[in-house]
């Protein structure tokens, strides 16, 4: 794997540890594609930490458990907006 790869892979890992942010949320503030943002978390970072990748997989295990709650909020604000 490249360097460059292998770094951005960390960072992305690491920004989410720290902010608990969402893939979608992550892939913004590094400006690249969802589904780059996904394959470095679910495939590569396996490869370069396996214990950092446990701790990733149970953000987003947590994530996929309360997304509804999101959404209901988001359709909320929407609806508020006007």
């Amino acid at each position: 794997m490249k360097e460059f790869i292998k770094k951005r892979v960390l960072d992305e890992a690491n920004h989410i540890l720290n902010t608990k942010d969402t893939i979608r949320k992550t892939a913004d503030k590094f400006n690249i594609s969802k589904s780059t943002v996904h394959n470095d978390l679910s495939k590569r970072l396996k490869d370069i930490d396996k214990n950092l990748s446990r701790s990733i997989n149970e953000i987003f295990e947590n994530h996929e458990r309360t997304k509804h709650l999101r959404g209901g909020e988001s359709t909320k604000a929407k609806y508020k907006r006007g």
